[in-house]
């Protein structure tokens, strides 16, 4: 008799539980959409040749957001207070005689719910705020230079590095590459942790909410001004692809140190690999295959 009233017990136990879940109104979460690159269609749009990382214009995607200033295209971190990457294009219409504004200041186009990176973030840390879209690549009006100096568009960058090859980098890529004939669609991004700005490697800063990368990379595709230009592009576009350690030992601010970028030159190929990171980089996505395996192994 007593294993009947055990079992008895046991279904009645059984449906009352049925019936509490099925009373349960919480709602199951609702999962991330499959990540979609935002549609690109002209000319001149930074990501004209591809989203690195498939960005999404979604507060949820928290390590790969994806924002549009209207003047470059960026990949925002939260969880490391940074970009992943910057996009831009550049010709000679984006040169003018605006002064560089200074105006650093935290990303209000940002997710509200995201750490705000205020513009002394970086202060008693010893690295510089490195532009990725540089100031200098965007002079032809105030709004233009204004906005490269959102905090969104800045690195813990060694000091050294900053001011010396990287700034070098810069001025080639605008005054000898493009100049008044070319354009480029170029990229600017970060990998890894741990940057050196005296003899320590440091791996964050401000309280932990932005982190110094160890790699600071660029990659250039260069092809003559002109309308249509993913039609246009071919494999001998030129390609310039640069990784540098943030480490402020390795470099000098001189005449000669300004140049040693050369140094570091690589290839797409090889930052995408060297990232291994999430997200992960497909920098040319867009190219098509006949040429993209040719343009991301191409050496400068």
């Amino acid at each position: 008799m007593n294993t009947y009233l055990k079992a008895f017990a046991a279904i009645a136990v059984f449906l009352v539980a049925c019936k509490k879940n099925s009373n349960d109104t919480t709602p199951p979460p609702t999962p991330l959409p499959d990540p979609i690159a935002p549609v690109v269609t002209t000319d001149n749009d930074p990501l004209l040749l591809g989203n690195p990382t498939n960005a999404i214009p979604d507060a949820r995607y928290t390590t790969n957001y994806f924002r549009n200033t209207g003047y470059y295209s960026l990949s925002y971190n939260n969880n490391r207070g940074t970009s992943n990457w910057v996009a831009w294009h550049l010709q000679s219409e984006d040169l003018g005689s605006t002064p560089r504004q200074d105006d650093f200041r935290p990303d209000n186009g940002l997710p509200a719910n995201y750490n705000v990176i205020e513009a002394n973030a970086y202060s008693g840390s010893l690295f510089d705020r490195g532009h990725n879209c540089p100031s200098a690549d965007r002079t032809t009006s105030f709004a233009a230079n204004s906005s490269t100096f959102l905090m969104s568009n800045m690195i813990p960058q060694a000091g050294n590095l900053n001011q010396g090859p990287w700034d070098g980098l810069e001025g080639y890529i605008r005054n000898t590459l493009v100049g008044g004939s070319n354009e480029a669609y170029i990229y600017m991004g970060v990998t890894g942790t741990g940057g050196i700005s005296t003899n320590v490697v440091t791996n964050t800063i401000y309280g932990g909410k932005v982190t110094v990368p160890a790699v600071v990379w660029k990659v250039a595709v260069i092809i003559p001004k002109g309308n249509g230009d993913m039609s246009r592009l071919n494999s001998s576009a030129t390609v310039l692809a640069v990784a540098m350690p943030n480490n402020n030992g390795l470099y000098t601010t001189s005449v000669a140190g300004r140049e040693e970028w050369r140094n570091y030159i690589t290839t797409v190929s090889g930052i995408e690999t060297s990232a291994a990171g999430v997200p992960a980089l497909n920098i040319l996505r867009n190219v098509h295959d006949s040429i993209r395996n040719t343009l991301r192994n191409k050496r400068f």
